[in-house]
């Protein structure tokens, strides 16, 4: 197999994510319990014998950096290939800081043209699969391509969220339409690539292009290089919004999820924290959960992640939600379809995600309005308040934030720390 190294794009900030990347990079987002989203695109290349990997940082950056340290939980902490993170920076040719995924790759040329693979994977950092990356590399060598781009089919009504390409009968990609309003077409683009890598050199280097989607692969069909299309069958999520996020963590819930994180042939690799066994207490209720390590269950909980070092204290329920690390439930309080970030305190009695109004929230009316309320992390939800529907409480928001004891749905509690 010729061989390839992997750019995985973890740079971009993502203010649709709300509370959850107001003090982090979208890619180092936990998911799923123990993982975060960068797991899944490292997991996938170490998985796929691919052990040279390279990931641009820039937004909010530190979470990720102490995340990855040196690569050993996906044996990537190499003398020889292994994982790098590329810092950004100012100054030289390029100017300011790197302005897109196509615009953060040339500022690392000199990285791209010291590596001896012929081939270059570019990755998103914060997308959800498993993919194993030989076949398409394969496809790729053997059709003597360009570019592949990794595509699957997507609900109609999705199609505004993704690039949508046309393909022909050969396999050959005719046409890129970037978040079309309407499309007949459900083909998108997954926001994987694999370039010969001669050619991504030249593409870069000649244009300004900054985005890889909305610009270089338009522009390479209107120069009639060969792209191709690679149709991936398996679960793929790209969970850019509160919603998208939401759903995804629920699915994992399912009898039968469609994304298997127990399958041993293909195990996601994370850094994982030394925490003792889970505990349920004599009355604890439980039903349907994903339940991590190092959590203490004596209250109820039902179809939610609770990740690890979570307390549901007796008499709390925990509902419908995604709570995140060392998260305390107090006494009493309920908590309902809500995301709460990592180290949050929910007071006793407190009522998170309460009632029937559907306001969507005054900051963010288009992305928050599913009824899901966001807690960001280490806020204190005090004792015997009620927070209503599509509410955010930003991250770091104390107990004097609180003017009343009721805040009704749709509204924006704290400061944003953006």
């Amino acid at each position: 197999m010729t061989r390839a190294f992997a750019m995985i794009m973890a740079g971009g900030s993502s203010e649709d994510l709300s509370v959850l990347t107001e003090v982090r990079s979208e890619p180092s987002v936990p998911f799923g319990g123990k993982f975060r989203l960068i797991d899944f695109p490292l997991s996938n290349c170490v998985n796929s014998d691919i052990y040279n990997v390279a990931v641009l940082t820039q937004y909010k950056p530190r979470s990720l950096n102490d995340h990855i340290g040196i690569g050993k939980p996906w044996d990537l902490d190499r003398a020889s290939g292994g994982v790098r993170l590329l810092q950004p920076y100012r100054g030289g040719p390029y100017g300011d800081w790197q302005r897109g995924t196509a615009d953060s790759v040339r500022r690392n040329l000199d990285f791209v043209m010291g590596q001896s693979e012929e081939h270059v994977l570019i990755l998103a950092g914060d997308h959800i699969y498993l993919m194993d990356y030989r076949p398409m590399l394969y496809q790729h060598v053997q059709s003597t391509a360009d570019l592949t781009v990794a595509v699957r089919r997507v609900n109609p009504y999705e199609t505004y969220r993704f690039g949508i390409v046309s393909v022909s009968n050969a396999g050959r990609i005719v046409e890129f339409r970037e978040k079309p309003k309407r499309a007949r077409e459900t083909l998108a683009s997954m926001g994987i690539y694999i370039f010969r890598k001669e050619v991504l050199i030249d593409v870069l280097e000649r244009s300004a292009h900054v985005d890889f989607g909305k610009d270089v692969l338009p522009a390479m069909l209107e120069n009639s290089h060969r792209v191709m299309a690679y149709t991936f069958p398996g679960y793929w999520a790209d969970v850019g919004t509160v919603q998208a996020y939401w759903e995804a963590n629920m699915s994992l819930l399912a009898e039968s999820p469609a994304l298997d994180l127990y399958d041993r042939e293909w195990v996601v690799h994370t850094r994982s924290e030394e925490r003792a066994p889970s505990k349920l207490g004599p009355k604890a209720q439980i039903a349907g959960n994903l339940i991590s390590n190092g959590c203490r269950v004596d209250g109820s909980a039902e179809r939610s992640v609770l990740s690890p070092g979570v307390y549901v204290a007796e008499g709390a329920v925990v509902r419908d939600s995604v709570i995140l690390s060392d998260t305390v439930i107090e006494a009493g309080a309920v908590v309902d379809r809500c995301i709460v970030d990592k180290f949050v305190q929910i007071g006793a009695g407190a009522r998170v995600g309460d009632g029937d109004d559907n306001t969507p929230n005054i900051a963010k009316p288009e992305q928050i309005n599913t009824g899901i309320t966001l807690v960001g992390k280490r806020s204190v939800v005090p004792e015997g308040i009620t927070v209503g529907r599509n509410v955010v409480i930003h991250a770091h928001t104390g107990e004097g934030a609180y003017k009343r004891k009721k805040i009704a749905g749709g509204q924006d509690v704290g400061k944003s720390m953006r």
